[in-house]
This record gives structure tokens, sequence and C-alpha cells, in this order.
């Protein structure tokens, strides 16, 4: 049995629709269409990829008032991991959207392999982890493709 509740299973896969949808768009639909589903898709991969980086202070958030543990994670790395990624995310809005774009998924990734290794802090029961691990790798290398895709897309079609 998947420990993780059906509703946490449906927002999160819900969350890669739009992906999925703004890469076809970008592939598909006319101009000035496929440049507005570009930007939507930066935009909203610069949002996701800051939320993935802010789990960290929210899983972390039950350590404040307490005094240091001696873990550098806990007590410093994932305050400084958690608010990275939107600082990237938002670098990445204000430069060449394929740029950008491969920029969102490159963190994306990043933050997957990072966080394998640091979700043990935050969740107690290991079952509950690698089903949310499984879970969140299905959606890291599908939004990230997406984001490729566009990105390769302008790339290579611009007249």
């Amino acid at each position: 049995m998947n420990p993780l509740s059906p509703l946490v299973r449906q927002l999160a896969y819900a969350g890669v629709i739009p992906f999925v949808g703004l890469a076809f768009m970008v592939q598909l639909a006319p101009s000035p269409l496929n440049y507005l589903s570009a930007e939507s898709l930066a935009s909203y991969g610069a949002i996701i990829t800051s939320f993935m980086g802010a789990m960290h202070w929210g899983g972390n958030l039950h350590t404040l008032g307490e005094p240091m543990s001696g873990d550098r994670w806990l007590d410093r790395n994932a305050w400084i991991w958690g608010v990275i990624p939107a600082i990237v995310s938002w670098v990445a809005l204000h430069i060449y959207i394929p740029v950008g774009l491969l920029i969102l998924a490159a963190i994306l990734v990043i933050q997957r392999n990072i966080d394998q290794n640091t979700y043990s802090y935050y969740f107690k029961d290991d079952e509950a982890r690698n089903a949310f691990m499984t879970m969140r790798n299905r959606l890291t290398y599908i939004s990230a493709s997406c984001l490729v895709w566009a990105s390769l897309v302008i790339l290579f079609t611009q007249a």
C-alpha cells in the first residue's frame, strides 16, 4: 500500500499538467501564443522550483527556537539551500527564455539529487519517504524534460 494519501498524489501529479501542456503549446501553437506559452512555462517552472526549495524551510521550521543541534544540515545548510532555488529561478526569468528553461530544468534535477539525501531529516517513516521520492523522481524528470523540450523547440525552430 502506498503510504502517501490519494490527495497528495493527485495534487502532485496535477502539478505536472502545466509543464506538459505548455511545452506542447510552445511547439504547436502559432505565434505569438507559442512565445506566451514559453514565458508562462518559464514562470511556472520558477514557481515550482522555488516551492521545492521552500519545502526545506517548511520541513525545518520545527527546529526554530531550539538550541543548535550540531548537525550542519539542520542548523545551517537547509536554510541556505531552501532559498537558492528561488534566487536561481528569479535569475532564469531574466535571461533569454531557452537558456532560462535549461537552467530551471537543471536546478530541478539538482534539487532532486540533494533532496534524495536530505529528506531523511523530514520523514519519520522510510516507507513514506521512499514513496514520496518515487513520485518526486517521476515528476522531476517529466518537468525537466518538458523544460528542455521547450527550450530546444525555441532554439531550433526560430526563423
